[in-house]
C-alpha cells in the first residue's frame, strides 16, 4: 500500500545495514537480494537474504520531516518495547529481534531487523480464499485465545507501554481521542462531523470508562492482517507499535461488533473468551470503535491516501457515531 510515511532505502543502504547487523561475511551479492513488503500502511518493510541464503526481515520508521499524528511519533520504539514483553510475560509466538539501531546515522529514522517467519499472512490468504470457511474460524478462534494470553499481562499504568502514563483508563483513552482530533485540525481536515459533535459524544459516554480499573497489555491493531498462519494455526504475530495498557475490549478482534465492514467477530470471541457484553461494556466497545473511526480518518490526510480509501473510512465514522445514537 502506498503512503507517504514509508522510508524506502536504496540497494547500497541496505547493503550497509545488514553488514551492521550481521557482518561484512553476510552482505550479499547481486541487487535481487531485497523484497519490499508493501501491504503496511506506515513503515518500510523488505524481506531481506543474506549472503548464507538465511532471511530476516527489515522495519524502518518514517523520515523524520514527514508529519505524522501524535501517537505515531516513536511508534517503532513503542514496537520494540511491547515485542519485549510479549517475549518475556507470554507464550505468543512472535518473531525474534536480531538488531535494533536508533542513531539514525545509516537511516534517518529508527529500524529494526527481525526474524523472517515462512509463513502466509493469516489475513491475505483468507481474503484469496486460499483458506477453507472452517480453517478461517478455527484461526481466528485461535487468534482470540492468543490475544487472551496478551491481555492477562497486568501493566503499571495506563496509556503508552513506557508512558506519559495517566492513573485511570478514562483519561488515558481520551486523551488518545483527543490527540486524534488534534492531530485532524492541525491537518485543517474536515469531516462531515464537526470536532464539536465528536468531543460532545464522547464525553457524553466516557464514564463508561471508569469501569476499568486494571490496566492490561493490549494490542490494539491484532487484525488477521498482523499474523502469520501454518497448518490451521497462528505462527506469530506482527505489528506491535500501537500496543499500550489499556482495556482488552479495545482489542481489534471486536471491531466487527459495531462495523460490519470488518470480519463477524463471533470465532473471535469463542477464542477470546468474551460471549454477551453488558450495556455499558457496549459502550465502551462503540466508543474505541468511534476512536478506531476518527483515527482511519485522519489518517487520510497524512498518508496521503486516495479518494476511495478516504470515502470508505468516511462511512465508518458515520457507522460508528449511529451506534452512539448521532445520525446525520
Amino acid at each position: 500500500m502506498e503512503s507517504a510515511t514509508k522510508n524506502r532505502q536504496s540497494l547500497a543502504t541496505l547493503r550497509a545495514v545488514i553488514e551492521r547487523a550481521y557482518g561484512a561475511e553476510q552482505v550479499p551479492e547481486g541487487d535481487d537480494f531485497a523484497t519490499e513488503l508493501s501491504y503496511g500502511w506506515f513503515n518500510a518493510l523488505y524481506r531481506l537474504r543474506l549472503r548464507d541464503g538465511s532471511q530476516a526481515v527489515l522495519k524502518i520508521a518514517p523520515p523524520a520531516d514527514v508529519p505524522v499524528m501524535t501517537r505515531e511519533h516513536g511508534m517503532l520504539r513503542n514496537e520494540i518495547a511491547a515485542m519485549e514483553i510479549v517475549a518475556e510475560r507470554s507464550g505468543v509466538p512472535l518473531p525474534r529481534i536480531h538488531h535494533v539501531d536508533l542513531s539514525g546515522d545509516l537511516i534517518d529514522a529508527d529500524y529494526f531487523l527481525m526474524e523472517y517467519v515462512d509463513a502466509p499472512c493469516f489475513g491475505i490468504a483468507a481474503e484469496a480464499g486460499e483458506m477453507t470457511e472452517v480453517q478461517v474460524d478455527e484461526g481466528f478462534v485461535h487468534l482470540g485465545e492468543l490475544n487472551r494470553e496478551l491481555c492477562e499481562i497486568a501493566g503499571p499504568h495506563f496509556g503508552p507501554l513506557n508512558g506519559p502514563g495517566f492513573a485511570t483508563w478514562r483519561e488515558a483513552a481520551t486523551a488518545l481521542f483527543e490527540d486524534t482530533l488534534l492531530d485532524g485540525q492541525r491537518a485543517e481536515f474536515a469531516m462531515a462531523w464537526s470536532y464539536d459533535e465528536l468531543r460532545e459524544t464522547w464525553a457524553s459516554h466516557a464514564h463508561v470508562l471508569d469501569e476499568v480499573a486494571e490496566p492490561r497489555f493490549i494490542e490494539v491493531d491484532l487484525w488477521a492482517k498482523n499474523s502469520m498462519i501454518r497448518d490451521g494455526r497462528i505462527v506469530a504475530i506482527i505489528d506491535h507499535e500501537r500496543a499500550l495498557w489499556g482495556d482488552p475490549l479495545m482489542e481489534a478482534g471486536l471491531t466487527g461488533l459495531d462495523l460490519p465492514a470488518f470480519p463477524d467477530p463471533a470465532p473471535f470471541m469463542r477464542g477470546f473468551g468474551v460471549a454477551d457484553l453488558t450495556e455499558s461494556q457496549r459502550i465502551r466497545r462503540r466508543l474505541y470503535t468511534l476512536l478506531l473511526a476518527v483515527t482511519m480518518a485522519v489518517e487520510g490526510p497524512y498518508r496521503e491516501q486516495e479518494t476511495a480509501q478516504r470515502a470508505w473510512a468516511a462511512e465508518q465514522l458515520d457507522v460508528a457515531m449511529d451506534g452512539l445514537g448521532r445520525t446525520r
